[in-house]
């Protein structure tokens, strides 16, 4: 208790000594002034150069992750051996691992998901580019431009482009039939010319070259160019069909007459394109038959596709449709049918409705109605993977380790063989360049640091030969050489203190205008954003100041040790 309380005393002694002086040390001898005032400086500008570099480092990773993550998800599972997620294999929609996937800890949001390359098609007789432009019609160019359909359902978060929403609204896929509303960038809206309201031309590869339409509701503006003229939102079920996943199929009537019998084909698209059919006897290799139609009569085709087995056991096969044809016979049902034929010698039908499913064909004797029920298709049970989302970008490895185990190596029940990959491993460059500015921050603050050091250190060395006397008389009194030292630490503590107020005042005041102003800017074809991104995260500053204190403090004891070198009778008669 005494040993303490005499420490305690000491300690005491020391900085009120060290208290008493230093007012004389920042204001007084032409010597010292100077030298103290520029190593304040030098830590203030060492805080305020490393408070700024880990704000803007932090709020750029941040941001650009944020926006990489927006486009796409935290992790993504799908069919092993594809090497982009823009162009895989499709996987059942039906997983079991799904239902233990929500319940583990970490996960934010589940999503199926599924893309499609697309062309869009400006119009250069945009009437309203036109007038919005004070151009003549003649002078628009008609522009065509690349990019990719990412199809969504209704699990989709919608949160990162309604931040982003420039104008218009989020499309609604919630309805019954599939939606022809999409959200496009503002890039790509300027670069075509679109606007909100816009119905516009689509081209697809498929077997066939394809034309579709869509309705623009919506424009987003992330700034992150690589993205923003890439990916359109649109209807999963959309994405699905035009992938020609699964099968559709349906029953078509031919143009001409075997003898006395129809002909009947099925139309089949989707799966590996080796079909296999049903008609009612098991599956064959057959996709047409015959038929003398004597009485109303109901036709259903099963239509699937086959590798080499047609009855397709042990082999992954996709999801089978089914459709129909309705026959109603009327007049003579036993007589045979000479039906009417056009000029070019094919049958000649009678429409019934507009998308022409239904028709009649007539003959002398009797008539019969056909119509073509269309199968719903397997497309909707097929997407191109799933999107998972964590509550902590922390947690990720440790999650994608978990995934891994629960998933790889481990054959569905659809015999599919699927992977876990991570943001970081599908977007791979951005993140190794994002993890390049870590080592730029660690080299910046170490520079600076050591910048601050060597300038304390020189301010101590000439607070110490300026107060070469009072040393002398320290000893002469019976004071120690680290109770001498530590008065001098103490007054360099102090200084290193008083710089970093002011380095903190500086720094937060420029993160705090910059975060709410944006008055710095970026070009964003090259940083990815559009303006300076701060974020000062609580931790990091703690640590950068108390670390800032600490190795400076620590670093100036090298230097007080000249103290130990001073003797009191040289250092009393020193002028």
């Amino acid at each position: 208790m005494y040993l303490s309380a005499l420490k305690n005393s000491i300690l005491s002694f020391e900085h009120f000594i060290a208290k008493r002086i230093l007012k004389n040390e920042v204001e007084g001898t032409k010597v010292s002034r100077p030298i103290v005032r520029i190593s304040i400086l030098s830590i203030s500008l060492a805080v305020v150069v490393n408070l700024i570099t880990l704000a803007i480092v932090t709020g750029f990773q941040h941001e650009v992750r944020k926006k990489v993550s927006g486009f796409g998800s935290h992790i993504f599972i799908m069919n092993t051996g594809e090497a982009s997620i823009y162009e895989c294999n499709p996987i059942n929609k039906n997983q079991a691992f799904l239902s233990v996937i929500q319940k583990m800890k970490g996960i934010k949001s589940i999503n199926a998901t599924a893309y499609k390359p697309v062309l869009f098609q400006s119009d250069k007789n945009d009437i309203s580019y036109k007038l919005a432009n004070g151009k003549d019609t003649s002078s628009v160019q008609q522009e065509i431009q690349g990019a990719i359909i990412k199809g969504v359902g209704i699990d989709f978060n919608w949160k990162f482009f309604k931040e982003n929403l420039k104008s218009g609204k989020l499309p609604n896929y919630r309805m019954e039939q599939a939606s022809d509303e999409i959200l496009i960038s503002d890039r790509i809206a300027r670069d075509l010319h679109f606007k909100v309201g816009d119905e516009v031309r689509a081209f697809f590869v498929r077997n066939q070259p394809l034309k579709r339409f869509f309705k623009v509701v919506g424009i987003y503006d992330t700034g992150l160019e690589e993205f923003d003229k890439k990916i359109v939102i649109g209807d999963i079920r959309n994405v699905q069909q035009l992938n020609d996943w699964g099968i559709s199929s349906y029953i078509e009537v031919e143009d001409s007459l075997t003898g006395d019998d129809f002909i009947l084909k099925a139309n089949v698209n989707g799966g590996n394109g080796n079909y296999r059919f049903d008609w009612g006897n098991g599956y064959e290799d057959f996709g047409r038959i015959r038929i003398f139609p004597t009485k109303d009569t109901l036709i259903r085709l099963i239509s699937s596709d086959y590798w080499n087995n047609v009855d397709g056991k042990n082999e992954q096969t996709s999801i089978p449709d089914t459709s129909y044809l309705k026959i109603k016979v009327t007049g003579n049902k036993l007589f045979w049918c000479m039906p009417k034929l056009d000029e070019e010698g094919l049958i000649q039908r009678n429409y019934l409705n507009e998308d022409g499913t239904k028709f009649s064909i007539d003959c002398p004797e009797k008539s019969m109605i056909f119509e073509q029920i269309k199968g719903k298709g397997s497309y909707e049970n097929y997407v191109g993977g799933y999107e998972i989302n964590v509550k902590n970008w922390e947690d990720l490895p440790e999650i994608v380790d978990a995934l891994k185990h629960k998933v790889e190596f481990i054959p569905t029940a659809y015999e599919e063989q699927l992977k876990v990959t991570s943001i970081i491993d599908n977007q791979g460059d951005i993140f190794v360049w994002l993890g390049f500015l870590d080592l730029n921050v660690v080299i910046i603050v170490v520079l600076m640091i050591i910048i601050g050091i060597i300038n304390m250190g020189s301010a101590l060395l000439v607070l110490i030969l300026v107060r070469s006397n009072f040393i002398g008389m320290m000893k002469a009194m019976g004071a120690t050489n680290w109770s001498i030292r530590k008065i001098f630490l103490f007054q360099a503590a102090y200084l290193i203190g008083r710089g970093m107020i002011w380095g903190n005042v500086i720094g937060l005041t420029f993160c705090f205008i910059q975060s709410q102003f944006g008055i710095f800017t970026l070009n964003p074809e090259v940083y990815y954003l559009d303006q300076v991104p701060i974020e000062l995260n609580f931790w990091h500053w703690l640590f950068l100041n108390v670390g800032t204190l600490l190795v400076c403090v620590t670093a100036l004891i090298i230097p007080s040790y000249v103290i130990t070198r001073i003797t009191p009778v040289k250092a009393i008669k020193f002028n």
